[in-house]
């Protein structure tokens, strides 16, 4: 039987009492990256922030390792292992790299006594970030305003990491320089990761399955390899 880490149940979101998702039902397995794919507007990132807490649900349930979850609160969810790299990488330009990983600490309710441990395993999973530590966000490019991002969401050393378009704005090989890292990390920590991307190619190289959205709905679960035909793709764009 397989292990489900994260699943809804009849998941209900919209906006301003217009259904984006309605009875929405999925599953992200335990050590596996789950690739979620689809048109703009299909409800991908939607998906993400209700199941973060930051866009309420109308109905439905959310399961975290088998437990039913209450109220949905990004603080109480990243306490419970789950993390999220949000669209667009909402890291502050004036602080520094150092202030923006202290800030995220103190959001994560990270106890001071394991802040530098937490923080040397994320600087040993992002390297990168050592180069330009000091400098403030809005210095940075768009790849190594990413790697921020995703350092921040490391620092809980979550089981579960959600990815809402991390591609956006960088060039495909940037994109594999930051995530081959964290899928190398998923494999040895068996880390579960649910990724929304438009960048499909590259997606699915780092993939171990596909759902297809449109229209707030499921209409295809696939193996990666399976996509590797581009006609396949259109098909169900």
């Amino acid at each position: 039987m397989t292990n489900t880490v994260l699943k809804t149940e009849g998941l209900v979101v919209g906006y301003g009492g217009r259904p984006v998702l309605n009875n929405f039902n999925f599953e992200l397995r335990q050590n596996e990256v789950l690739c979620l794919i689809g048109h703009n507007g299909a409800g991908k990132s939607t998906l993400l922030k209700s199941l973060f807490g930051l866009i309420p649900h109308q109905g439905g349930a959310v399961f975290l390792d088998g437990k039913r979850q209450g109220k949905l609160e990004p603080r109480l969810l990243t306490a419970a292992g789950l993390s999220l790299v949000p669209e667009g990488r909402g890291v502050f330009p004036g602080l520094t790299v150092a202030e923006t990983m202290k800030m995220a600490m103190w959001a994560a309710g990270i106890p001071k006594s394991l802040q530098s441990q937490r923080l040397d395993w994320v600087m040993s999973v992002l390297p990168a970030m050592g180069s330009f530590y000091q400098q403030r966000a809005g210095t940075l490019s768009g790849g190594q305003q990413q790697i921020v991002s995703i350092g921040r969401s490391l620092l809980s050393q979550p089981r579960c990491l959600l990815m809402d378009e991390p591609s956006i704005g960088l060039a495909p090989k940037l994109f594999q320089d930051l995530v081959l890292p964290i899928r190398e990390l998923q494999q040895k920590t068996g880390m579960s990761i649910l990724l929304v991307e438009q960048n499909v190619k590259e997606a699915l190289k780092i993939s171990d399955r596909v759902l297809v959205m449109k229209s707030g709905a499921i209409i295809s679960e696939a193996l990666p390899e399976e996509l590797s035909d581009n006609a396949k793709l259109m098909e169900l764009y």
